[in-house]
Order: C-alpha cells, then sequence, then structure tokens
C-alpha cells in the first residue's frame, strides 16, 4: 500500500547500506516519470534522467562514487544530470506546444492574447537571458540589468553562473520528486554529493554541456544503513510568518 506525501517525506531517509535484494525496474522507472513532472523554470526541462540497472556500469559508478557502501550496496542507480546546453531545443519545444494548443478556430481574445505573450516569451525573452560568449554576455547584461533594477524590479539572474544555478535548482526538485516517489513506495534512496563528477560523466558518455547534479543510490534499506536517528535544527529556528 502506498503511503501519504506526509508518510513518504516522513519515511524517507538517506540510505547508506541496501539490502542484497533487487527491486522493480518499471516502478523506479515510474518514479523517474514523476520527477519530470516536477516544477522547472520558465518550463525549459533542462534536465536528463539516467537510471542505471546494468551491473558494469553500476560497478564503474560505485568506483567514482569513492565506493561508498551507499553506491557499492545500491541495486540501481540514478544520475540527475542538468543539460543547460539545450534551452534552445526546450524553448523551441515549448513554442511547438503553445501552436499546437492553440490550434483552435476562433481563439478568444484572451487565448490569442496568452499565445501571443507565451510565444514571444520563448523566442525573445528566453534568449536575452541565456544567450552567451564565454560569459561576457552575462557580464554585461548583468550590469545593465542591475542599472534597471535601481529604477524598478527587474530579473537579474543573467550571468552564465546564474543560469547553472537556475538549472540545478529546477533539477534538484525533479530529484526530490523522485525520492519522495521511491519512498512511497516503501523503496529507499540516498542522494549523493561524493563523486568524481568527470569520471561519472565519461562512464555515461554525457556530452560537454551535460553537468551531473546528483547521483542517488536505490534499493531496500538495511537496518543499519540509517545512521542514527533524524536531526533537524528546531523548527523555530528557520520558520518565518511574515
Amino acid at each position: 500500500m502506498e503511503k501519504t506525501v506526509t508518510e513518504a517525506i516522513a519515511y524517507r531517509r538517506s540510505t547508506r547500506v541496501y539490502k542484497n535484494e533487487s527491486i522493480n525496474t518499471d516502478k523506479v522507472k515510474q518514479c523517474l516519470f514523476n520527477a519530470s513532472l516536477a516544477p522547472t523554470s520558465s518550463n525549459l526541462q533542462l534536465w536528463e534522467f539516467y537510471h542505471i540497472t546494468d551491473k558494469t556500469i553500476l560497478k564503474k559508478l560505485a568506483e567514482a562514487c569513492f565506493n561508498q557502501s551507499a553506491a557499492k550496496t545500491a541495486q540501481q542507480l540514478v544520475v540527475i544530470v542538468t543539460r543547460k546546453d539545450l534551452w534552445r531545443k526546450r524553448a523551441k519545444a515549448n513554442v511547438e506546444f503553445l501552436n499546437k494548443v492553440y490550434d483552435k478556430p476562433d481563439l478568444s481574445e484572451r487565448d490569442l492574447k496568452r499565445k501571443k505573450m507565451a510565444t514571444k516569451y520563448y523566442k525573445k525573452l528566453i534568449p536575452t537571458i541565456y544567450s552567451d560568449f564565454l560569459g561576457i554576455l552575462g557580464y554585461i547584461k548583468f550590469i545593465v540589468f542591475q542599472i534597471v533594477g535601481l529604477f524598478k524590479p527587474i530579473y537579474r539572474q543573467t550571468r552564465l553562473s546564474d543560469m547553472r544555478i537556475v538549472a540545478h535548482k529546477s533539477a534538484g526538485l525533479a530529484a526530490q520528486n523522485f525520492m519522495t516517489s521511491m519512498a512511497g513506495i516503501g523503496y529507499d534512496t540516498c542522494p549523493m554529493e561524493g563523486s568524481d563528477t568527470l569520471r561519472v560523466k565519461q562512464i555515461l558518455k554525457l556530452p560537454r554541456g551535460a553537468e551531473i547534479n546528483m547521483v542517488i543510490s536505490c534499493g531496500i534499506r538495511d537496518d543499519k544503513g540509517i545512521y542514527g536517528p533524524r536531526f533537524r535544527v528546531p523548527f523555530e529556528d528557520v520558520y518565518f510568518e511574515v
């Protein structure tokens, strides 16, 4: 029986040791589909999900993750990858989707306005934000936008480093969707920061523009795989009602 969202969040723990017990590949794939439904900046979906089930690749990736127990004992691995370099392709896909959605006779004035605004967003604003050359254009835009920002609210994340952060934030949201979905069906995960990301890219034969967001181990927790009770600082220290 699947858990509620609250139950799944409470159940999820970073698992460092897994049982030598196989997990259903199709169920993990469904959890990755759930990951793809996560919110994402400008709906660009600048992510890819690599679901590793091949034993040879699992062993190589475990080594690239420093042979930590969470990787060595995992039944499967998932690598969350950001693809900021695909922004043109993803923007085009959004425009094509809009054209399909609004391909109707006698559109209302409201729908015509929505289509025009959204199309303009992907054809003009997104290229303005994402276009860059060796980071130079990003800094020029950053300075210009800071000056404009003296007089009115404006988007300020225009540098190459800023856009990388945006892509990784979206990928992190997808990763959380995945891990919560896994917890909901009684499967365990561990998001691992510790890895040689260059070697991970080489093992998966990823292109230069791809970046590793995180490697997530998957399996069924062993009793010794949870390192003690959960610790969180008091909620009152991090919650502020304004």
